[in-house]
């Protein structure tokens, strides 16, 4: 690190919304992500996604090596890193969101 400060330090005397603005904008996602690597990305331990999921931290490295789970589970995980899950369609005429997917606690569509 020939004499360059860490960006640490530079931005330490920033307010912590500052800080946190920063850390996020400094976030490099890419288009194809494993679980775990979107966790890394997002600089999250298994421990911090375990205990906003309420579950141990072995349970987090069980689901980052599966290959098959739950939509719901996945949604779950996702929203626990600050995101939301879509579920796109690709058709050669075109893409198509599924939203039976999308909030399943949320009722409210098609009631009239």
């Amino acid at each position: 690190m020939s004499g360059h400060h860490k960006f640490s330090q530079l931005t330490e005397d920033f307010s912590e919304e500052r800080q946190a603005e920063i850390s996020q904008k400094t976030v490099q996602l890419k288009a194809e992500m494993a679980l775990g690597e979107l966790r890394q990305a997002l600089q999250l331990s298994q421990v911090e996604l375990a205990t906003s999921l309420q579950v141990k931290q072995p349970a987090i490295s069980r689901l980052e090596k599966r290959t098959d789970m739950y939509v719901s589970h996945l949604r779950k995980v996702i929203e626990a890193m600050g995101g939301e899950l879509d579920i796109i369609a690709r058709f050669p005429e075109g893409e198509v969101k599924i939203d039976n997917f999308s909030g399943m606690s949320d009722c409210s569509m098609g009631q009239e």
